[in-house]
């Protein structure tokens, strides 16, 4: 399984080629949006520096939960992927200011800690590392809760971990099961956890004597969506985030099924992520019950169009992927 490829599969081509597919004789989904100057918005959402993120207050309970040291310290030291992906990670319009729906998270954990959030960039493989060494507290970055990462990290839940099938406006079917996809052109990303299952939907159709399917790919991301709109694809399937992100975004498209990125045997999860033992675990899980309960964190992932990932409760290290 390659988890990053799992996770990150898109890249900021959804955000650049939005306004490509949504724009509409002189009218671009990339205007400036009313209100406060420097506010910009693709579709409606706000990509500007100025986010207006919503905030939360410290809560008295979890904060007792953070270590000594950390309390002392009175910041949070967060890893997050430098990768450009929206919505979950990105830089706004000034192309400094990082935005997304994992910084937003993250500010409202530490708000609630009562504790300063301290954000830095790194590859994907230095966030492990930042964590094993100390660098880092935590890490927000769309972080899938697996078995074998159990072994060396510990996990709070935040959100569901879903693929999508994005379709044109236009489409008048979903994809729910095997049988939806049969005799479809379906375009995915090779070598991800995505490919996999569709692969094996194409397999159940044809044991079970039905078309399978015709599996497409690209080379670029925004190949992707030039074949959905041009009607060479009847759908593409990748991850949930991106996938809200771009139908937002361009007004052409829409989701029409999503699933478990870990499948139909379990459900996928998508955590803060610790050290294990780090001692920060049962702060992190007590701090995202807490927004989850005062309606701040269904907030965050609506105005991301993430509200069909939300989670009831966060959980403190779940059933997680199997080992490859």
């Amino acid at each position: 399984m390659s988890s990053r490829r799992t996770t990150l599969s898109l890249s900021a081509a959804a955000l650049v080629l939005a306004p490509l597919l949504g724009a509409c004789g002189g009218d671009s989904d990339a205007a400036t949006g009313g209100g406060e100057p420097g506010t910009k918005k693709v579709g409606d959402i706000n990509i500007g520096p100025d986010q207006n993120r919503v905030r939360g207050k410290k809560d008295a309970a979890a904060a007792k939960l953070v270590p000594a040291a950390v309390r002392e310290r009175g910041t949070l030291r967060l890893g997050g992927s430098a990768d450009s992906v929206a919505p979950l990670g990105f830089y706004a319009t000034d192309d400094k200011t990082r935005i997304g729906s994992e910084v937003d998270i993250a500010s409202l954990v530490a708000d609630t800690l009562g504790l300063k959030p301290k954000f830095e960039q790194v590859s994907w493989e230095n966030l492990f590392v930042g964590l094993d060494s100390g660098k880092f507290d935590g890490v927000f970055s769309n972080v899938t809760v697996t078995e074998e990462r159990k072994e060396k990290y510990d996990f709070a839940t935040y959100r569901h971990d879903n693929i999508a099938f994005e379709a044109r406006k236009d489409a008048d079917w979903t994809a729910k099961k095997p049988a939806d996809v049969a005799g479809k052109s379906i375009a995915v990303s090779s070598g991800t956890n995505q490919e996999k299952i569709l692969v094996d939907w194409s397999e159940q159709n044809e044991k079970a004597g039905r078309e399978p399917v015709a599996i497409k790919y690209f080379q670029k991301d925004s190949d992707y969506y030039l074949a959905l709109q041009s009607g060479r694809i009847d759908a593409y399937l990748g991850p949930n985030p991106s996938a809200a992100y771009h139908v937002a975004s361009s007004g052409q498209t829409k989701i029409i099924g999503t699933m478990s990125g870990g499948g139909p045997s379990i459900q996928g999860e998508i955590a803060a992520t610790t050290k294990k033992d780090s001692g920060l675990v049962d702060a992190y899980a007590a701090a995202l019950n807490h927004v989850i309960e005062d309606g701040s964190c269904a907030k965050v992932l609506k105005r991301w169009g993430l509200e069909d990932e939300a989670v009831k409760e966060s959980q403190i290290n779940p059933k997680g992927l199997p080992k490859p």
